[in-house]
């Protein structure tokens, strides 16, 4: 069950931050790993800021943090995939 929370969790939290960071299209496997990632991510930097962050419901708690850490994955990898540059749609 741990591991189905997790890919679920990831998965919500990978399309979050890929449609707010523009729709990078990287696909569903890809925002399942930046999910999980971006849990890692999200956890680590709200620590070291001393952000004790809650919402009410854990599960929303997750979400937030995960997505946080998205974002900050998705940033940096637009950064290095040369951001600067704007698509078109």
């Amino acid at each position: 069950m741990g591991i189905l929370y997790t890919l679920i969790i990831g998965a919500i939290c990978g399309y979050i931050a890929d449609v707010l960071m523009r729709d990078n299209g990287f696909g569903l496997f890809f925002n399942i790993i930046i999910g999980v990632a971006g849990s890692f991510v999200g956890s680590w930097a709200f620590a070291k800021l001393g952000i004790n962050f809650s919402v009410g419901q854990p599960i929303l708690d997750d979400i937030i943090i995960g997505a946080s850490g998205a974002i900050i994955i998705l940033f940096i990898v637009g950064i290095f995939r040369g951001g600067g540059r704007r698509r078109r749609r």
